[in-house]
C-alpha cells in the first residue's frame, strides 16, 4: 500500500522491508560517540577560541528541568519523579552559578536568539522560581527581540495564570505533550490527560501572544489501535496547532526502567503501527500541514515551513530548529551543548551536577571535538534531513575534497536505495524521493562512519 502528498509517499511494504534500528541525529556523531576525556577544561579551551579573529556567533540557550511529579511509563528522558517542591529550589541555586560561570567564561554581552527550556517537567518549577532563573538570564546575556524563546508544557500541571507568566517573561512558543487523547492508552501508559485541559492551555497560550503552539503525539504506543489513535488526530487538527511532531515508541525496557511497566502483549503490531503512521501522514497533510521531516509537520506560513523553503532549516538536539549558526550553551543536569567543532554533556545525577558546581568547575561529564571528517559527514547528514537533497559541489568547495572519490563506499551503498526508488543519484546531486523521506534516518546512516559494524545498530531505536 502507498500513499502520496505532493512531498511526501509513504509506501508500507518499502517501510516494513527497510525498518532497522538506527540513531535520531539530533547530533554527528551521535552523544554515545562522547568520551569522558573530554571535559570542562576542554570546553573552556574550546570557548576561548570561538572569537578568535573577531567572528562573533550568536548563542542558542538550552535549560534542562529534570522533574516530573508523575512517572509516563513511556519515558525516556532524563527525569526525577518527586513531588517535593523543595528539590527544585535548590536545583535553580545550582543551575543560576553553572549560568554564572558560563557566562563568565563566555564573556560579556554574549546575544541570544534561541532559548528552550525542556524536561522532565519545566514547569515543575514555581512561578517565582520561573521568573528568576530568567531574571539570571537577562541579567548574563542579551535576548534579541524577535528571538524564538519556547518551552515543554504538561498540560495537567499548568493553570492559565503560570502561561501569563511565561509570555510575560519572554516565551513566545510552546510545545505540549499530548502523545494520545484515548483513555485505555492513557491509563496504559500512567498519563491521564483530558482534551478539555490540552485545549485550555492553548487557548492561554493564544491569549498570551505566543507565536507559535506545538502539539507532540507518539504511535506505537500500547493499546493503541487504528480506531482511537484516529480520534486522536480529527481532535488535535480540531486544536489547530502550528506544528506537530509524530514520535515512534521505542520500547526498549533494558535501557530504560520506566518501560518494563509497559506490558509488551499490549503494543500494537508492527502492521498496526505502521498503518497508524500511514493514517497520520495522511490526515495531517490534507489538513494542509507540511511534512517537514523525520517526525514534525508544519503549517506552511509556519517558520519551520519558511525555513526548509528557503534553506534556512537545521536540526540540533531539540529537533528542527530556524536557527543554524548559533553556538548551543547547555545548562542544567545531562544537558547536551554545541561549541564550535565541539559537543559537552553535563553529568546525569543531581549528585554529581552538584558536587561539580560546589568545587567551582563546570558540571561536564564527556564530550567530542570533532575531526574534519567528522565534520563533512555532519554537514551532509544535515543537509539530507533538513532539506532532503545536496550538492556534491558545495561540499567540495567547503571541505576541499572530491565527494565522489572521498565517498565512493557510501555511493555504493546508495545505489541500492536508488534502485529502491528512495533518492537519485547525479553527477552533482543527491536528492531524497518522496518515498525516501519517511526513511531519511536509513540513507543517512551509510554516511555514519561509527555503524560500520553491524553490532552497533542494536543500540538505537527503529526507524519507524
Amino acid at each position: 500500500m502507498s500513499t502520496t502528498t505532493s512531498n511526501l509517499e509513504v509506501d508500507l511494504d518499502l517501510i516494513r522491508r527497510l525498518d532497522r534500528n538506527g540513531p535520531r541525529y539530533t547530533s554527528y556523531p551521535t552523544a554515545d560517540r562522547f568520551m569522558e576525556a573530554f571535559n570542562a577544561e576542554s570546553y573552556s579551551q574550546w570557548v576561548a577560541k570561538r572569537e578568535i579573529g573577531g567572528v562573533t556567533r550568536p548563542l542558542s540557550l538550552y535549560i534542562h528541568i529534570p522533574f516530573c511529579n508523575t512517572l509516563c511509563f513511556y519515558c525516556a528522558c532524563n527525569k526525577v519523579i518527586t513531588k517535593d517542591r523543595s528539590k527544585s529550589a535548590e536545583y535553580v541555586r545550582y543551575l543560576i552559578k553553572e549560568m554564572a560561570m558560563q557566562a563568565q567564561l563566555l564573556g560579556p554581552d554574549q546575544v541570544v536568539e534561541q532559548l528552550h527550556f525542556g524536561g522532565g517537567t519545566p514547569t515543575f518549577l514555581s512561578d517565582d522560581e520561573i521568573r528568576e532563573v530568567m531574571a539570571a538570564i537577562r541579567q548574563h546575556f542579551k535576548l534579541v527581540e524577535d528571538g524564538e524563546y519556547s518551552i515543554e508544557i504538561d498540560p495537567r500541571k499548568v493553570s492559565d495564570a503560570t502561561i501569563a507568566l511565561l509570555g510575560a517573561v519572554g516565551f513566545n512558543r510552546i510545545s505540549l505533550g499530548v502523545q494520545d487523547f484515548d483513555e485505555a492508552v492513557q491509563r496504559a501508559v500512567n498519563r491521564i490527560q483530558g482534551e478539555e485541559e490540552t485545549l485550555q492551555v492553548m487557548r492561554a497560550a493564544r491569549a498570551n501572544g505566543f507565536k507559535s503552539i506545538s502539539i507532540d503525539l507518539i504511535y506505537g504506543l500500547p493499546k493503541q489501535t487504528l480506531e482511537g489513535f484516529d480520534k486522536t488526530l480529527d481532535k488535535v487538527i480540531a486544536a489547530n496547532p502550528d506544528r506537530l511532531s509524530i514520535y515512534n515508541y521505542a520500547h526498549m525496557p533494558t535501557i530504560f526502567k520506566p518501560q518494563r511497566r509497559i506490558h509488551e502483549e499490549d503494543l500494537p503490531a508492527a502492521q498496526v503501527k505502521l498503518d497508524i503512521l500511514s493514517l497520520a501522514v495522511n490526515k495531517l497533510t490534507q489538513a494542509g500541514y507540511v511534512y517537514i521531516g523525520m517526525d514534525h509537520f508544519a503549517k506552511p506560513e509556519d517558520e519551520l515551513a519558511v525555513a526548509q523553503r528557503q534553506g534556512r532549516l537545521h536540526r540540533n538536539f531539540q529537533g528542527y530548529s530556524t536557527h543554524s549558526d548559533c553556538d548551543l550553551v547547555a545548562l542544567g543536569v545531562s544537558a547536551i551543548g554545541k561549541i564550535g567543532p565541539t559537543y559537552s554533556q553535563n553529568f546525569r545525577e543531581l549528585e554529581d551536577y552538584y558536587d561539580a558546581l560546589d568545587r567551582d568547575v563546570l558540571p561536564i561529564m564527556r564530550g567530542l571535538e570533532l575531526n574534519a571528517d567528522d565534520l563533512v559527514r555532519r554537514a551532509i547528514i544535515q543537509a539530507l534531513m533538513c532539506h532532503f537533497e545536496l550538492a556534491k559541489e558545495s561540499f567540495n568547495i567547503a571541505y576541499l575534497i572530491d565527494f565522489d572519490q572521498y565517498f565512493a563506499t557510501e555511493l555504493a551503498e546508495l545505489k541500492e536505495y536508488e534502485r529502491e526508488g528512495l533518492l537519485k543519484i547525479s553527477p552533482q546531486w543527491i536528492s531524497v524521493t518522496p518515498k525516501g523521506r519517511m526513511l531519511i534516518r536509513n540513507i543517512c546512516m551509510v554516511f555514519d562512519k561509527y555503524l560500520r559494524t553491524k553490532q552497533e545498530h542494536a543500540r538505537y531505536s527503529k526507524v519507524i
